[in-house]
């Protein structure tokens, strides 16, 4: 395991902000710390990084105790923040020299290093040019590359799309996913967007400082149980009581849609259909998201006001409309 994290605990006076974790990395995966503001996320990874010591409990990089061997920590990470920390009256060339030279890469290795993660990122055509003038997803993929000029075992990337349009999203993520295979280094991400979570191997949910939940996302998504199914009635209040009276379901109400989870929402949706008749306006039919998940086990969404985009692109989602 590159990542080993045993009984971590982190106060402050009175305040418990990582409260007893345990979880584990393995090398050249994708793994997604997943939370809202708050939660405990970044005193996490500030404790991983060297930044902050725990109260109480271990963590350990590369086999490395980050309280007893910080300096060989830090040889063993790269990290791309949320705000972009590169000097813009350089270039991206002179960027990752000065990079490389911050982490002691050979002086005779330095131009190939640079050149090589500057092809892999898709920015050696771009290279002499001055860092002010890259669009946001180029400065991304910049920060990308200069957190692997020293040869990591574990990038961390902190948000590393928030603020970048779909496109540019997209591409950086192509990027990414090739990293453990082709760069030989093992990704720690957090993200506000679930879309982008689906390519994690492991996935650890927190809150209020406890991991609540941890796996696959495939895995995490049987917490669900079913499909999701939400239905627009004429009458929400008459519907929900039917629909929990005479089909046994539980409901949900948020807006003006009412939610349940059905075992195979094929055979549920004819079902509410019968039931309630010429009440439904329409009926609409999703298999478990990341979000949904989030959503049962903490009862909130991860700020939802950046994820009004991924909203558009949930999988899987057929509509059912009654004509009148």
């Amino acid at each position: 395991m590159v990542i080993k994290v045993q009984n971590l605990v982190k106060r402050y006076n009175h305040i418990t902000a990582v409260n007893d974790i345990s979880f584990q990395v393995e090398e050249s995966t994708i793994f997604g710390f997943l939370g809202p503001n708050g939660a405990g996320k970044t005193t996490t990874i500030s404790i991983l990084c060297t930044l902050l010591s725990p109260t109480s409990g271990n963590a350990y990089i590369a086999g490395y105790d980050c309280m007893k061997y910080p300096s060989e920590v830090r040889k063993s990470i790269g990290i791309v923040f949320q705000d972009s920390t590169l000097d813009k009256d350089l270039t991206g060339y002179e960027n990752l020299v000065f990079h490389a030279y911050l982490y002691n890469v050979p002086k005779s290795n330095i131009k190939n290093r640079v050149n090589s993660v500057l092809n892999f990122v898709g920015l050696y055509e771009r290279k002499d040019e001055l860092v002010k003038k890259y669009s946001g997803g180029m400065k991304r993929r910049l920060e990308v590359a200069r957190g692997l000029i020293h040869n990591p075992r574990v990038l961390f990337l902190d948000e590393p799309t928030l603020g970048l349009d779909p496109q540019s999203r997209a591409n950086l993520w192509e990027f990414i996913i090739k990293l453990p295979e082709e760069q030989n280094v093992t990704i720690f991400m957090t993200t506000h967007y679930m879309e982008e979570a689906e390519v994690c191997n492991k996935i650890a949910i927190i809150d209020n400082g406890k991991i609540i939940a941890s796996g696959s996302p495939d895995e995490l998504k049987k917490i669900i149980g079913g499909d999701v199914v939400s239905i627009i009635t004429k009458d929400n209040i008459l519907a929900r009581d039917q629909i929990e009276r005479l089909l046994k379901l539980q409901v949900s109400e948020k807006g003006n849609e009412l939610y349940m989870t059905c075992n195979q929402g094929e055979t549920c949706i004819p079902e509410l259909i019968r039931s309630l008749g010429d009440k439904v306006l329409s009926v609409k039919i999703q298999r478990p998201t990341l979000n949904d998940v989030f959503l049962k086990l903490t009862g909130k969404t991860i700020r939802e006001e950046d994820l009004s985009e991924s909203n558009s692109s949930k999988e899987s989602v057929r509509v059912y409309k009654r004509r009148h």
